[in-house]
């Protein structure tokens, strides 16, 4: 059997077809599969699938916003300072409160000296006491100035001696002074009543419940308030009798002063 040229020609026709369509089929599926590989591999190299996304941060960017904010015409911000290690303060940033300092004048502290007590050597006063005997015989009204200069003569420079007890020395210094006594209260030894603090002045003569010798009656002139609050007084005290002692100024608990009588001119 024999083929004729057209028959040969058709059927390479035929096969060469064939063979196209069969490489061109896998050639096809060979670019699927590729394309499909590379959509996995891209979707696995996505940022949702990376464990350290990558991204990139502006040096700049981030002092900017860690310094200060900036403000425009319709809305302010406060301004944010950092400080680094060697950041300088000034004082006035963080004022500091400095402690409290107590400052007393000279003259609250240690009282001007009558001249006549700068050079004595007493036994009869305890030094620290001087300056509430100066301050009463200065500062004082002048029937008080003329008693207490006088008992303060009579008692540190003199030293004089009286025959008989406390009422007779007081007696002694204001009829010396050359002034008289008024009584501005009046009460009774066991009953009172008893006069206030502040009825007490410089000069007067007092009449109190000794409290640091049996609770006896007493009578003394009274200097100034030591402890007020606590009725602690200096008191020049007479003891007399026959123990020929000058009177000495002592420290008293006036609270059971029953009698005042104050001089005047």
């Amino acid at each position: 059997m024999s083929c004729s040229p057209l028959s040969l020609v058709s059927a390479s026709c035929s096969l060469f077809l064939l063979t196209f369509g069969v490489v061109g089929q896998a050639q096809a599926d060979s670019m699927s599969a590729l394309i499909a590989q590379k959509s996995v591999q891209s979707d696995y190299a996505s940022p949702s699938y990376s464990s350290v996304p990558s991204a990139k941060v502006s040096t700049r960017s981030t002092i900017q916003r860690a310094g200060t904010y900036r403000a425009n015409a319709v809305n302010t911000q406060p301004t944010i300072t950092t400080y680094s290690a060697t950041s300088t303060i000034k004082p006035s940033t963080y004022p500091t409160q400095p402690a409290p300092t107590y400052r007393y004048s000279a003259q609250q502290q240690t009282p001007a000296l009558l001249p006549s007590l700068l050079s004595g050597n007493y036994d009869n006063v305890d030094s620290q006491y001087l300056p509430l005997l100066s301050t009463a015989e200065t500062q004082s009204s002048l029937a008080a100035r003329e008693v207490v200069s006088t008992a303060r003569k009579m008692a540190l420079e003199e030293r004089a001696i009286i025959k008989g007890g406390c009422w007779d020395y007081l007696n002694a210094v204001f009829n010396r002074a050359g002034v008289t006594r008024d009584t501005i209260h009046k009460g009774t030894y066991g009953q009172g009543p008893y006069a206030r603090s502040d009825e007490i002045e410089v000069g007067d003569w007092l009449y109190y419940i000794n409290h640091g010798y049996n609770r006896v009656e007493h009578s003394g002139l009274f200097v100034g308030w030591v402890d007020e609050n606590a009725k602690q007084a200096l008191i020049l005290s007479y003891a007399g009798e026959n123990r020929r002692e000058p009177a000495r100024y002592r420290v008293y608990d006036l609270s059971n002063v029953y009698q005042i009588m104050r001089p005047s001119v």
